[in-house]
């Protein structure tokens, strides 16, 4: 469904993405791990129009057909849909509101039909396993349902390749698993995932396929069953890893900072204190 050749992209002074090439087979599951700074975001805004054709040397195809992505909205017209880990909602608007932010349903006069517009949307929440009401405000839910409203938002653009930019990092254990098993459902039906995370047990428990970014170079591609942890912990920090966790002892040493009896009034509600009589 997606092969990029040759990718390279620069920063002032940075060499971001060295000659990647990346491929992705329709309906599966690939992750793309490394380190913090290893090119896997910057690649996704290449492939998401983020970084427009003409910034990046190389060539995108989706799927067998070359294209010259100048916009988001280029990259999604080809059905990619990208959930970034910084969630991009608008939180003073409610969940339909934002869900179709842009791509408003609309009458013949031009006008926003709400009922169909609470309709796809109550839809799209049962789709995603999310009991809330479409007139709900997104500021008065959850990160993790606000995750899900994401989601919900990239599959009526009718996205059939989804990327999932580090998406559990700021959810439950409980959260995070739904997710997961949305992703298992939504590869049943035929959607084709790309999976940025440093949770290497959530990469063994989804993912088909592995492919290994390190310092802006395409490292290794592999079936999932034919890494095994350890491995591919090696080749993401490029060196074998003898401790996962070495321990550090450390000697305390003389007292820096010294509070004694602090008290704090609360700034709105008279003859309350947020702190109470604090030592540390």
């Amino acid at each position: 469904i997606l092969e990029m050749r040759n990718i390279t992209k620069r920063f002032p002074g940075v060499l971001a993405l060295n000659n990647v090439s990346f491929n992705v087979k329709r309906g599966e599951i690939h992750a793309l791990v490394g380190e913090n700074g290893a090119g896997k975001s910057t690649l996704m805004k290449i492939l998401s129009g983020v970084y427009p054709y003409g910034s990046y040397d190389g060539e995108i195809y989706v799927n067998n057909e070359q294209q010259s992505f100048k916009t988001i909205a280029n990259s999604e017209e080809c059905g990619i849909s990208i959930i970034y880990q910084e969630l991009a909602l608008c939180k003073n608007m409610n969940i339909a509101e934002s869900i179709f932010l842009g791509a408003e349903k609309t009458n013949e006069l031009g006008i926003i039909d709400w009922n169909e517009t609470f309709k796809a949307t109550q839809e799209l929440l049962d789709e995603v396993e999310l009991d809330l009401n479409p007139e709900t405000k997104i500021s008065n839910i959850g990160v993790g349902q606000q995750q899900l409203v994401e989601i919900a938002k990239a599959i009526s653009k009718n996205a059939n390749l989804l990327i999932l930019d580090e998406p559990t990092a700021a959810l439950t254990d409980k959260e995070s698993q739904h997710l997961l098993d949305l992703l298992i459902q939504f590869k049943a039906d035929g959607v084709t995932s790309i999976y940025i995370s440093h949770k290497l047990d959530e990469i063994y428990k989804i993912a088909d396929t592995i492919t290994v970014l390190r310092d802006g170079k395409s490292i290794i591609t592999s079936k999932r069953e034919d890494l095994s942890k350890n491995n591919l912990i090696s080749y993401m920090v490029g060196r074998e890893l003898k401790d996962m966790f070495p321990r550090v002892y450390q000697e305390p040493g003389d007292v820096v900072l010294e509070v004694n009896n602090w008290s704090v009034e609360h700034p709105n509600i008279e003859n309350s204190k947020v702190i109470k009589d604090a030592s540390l």
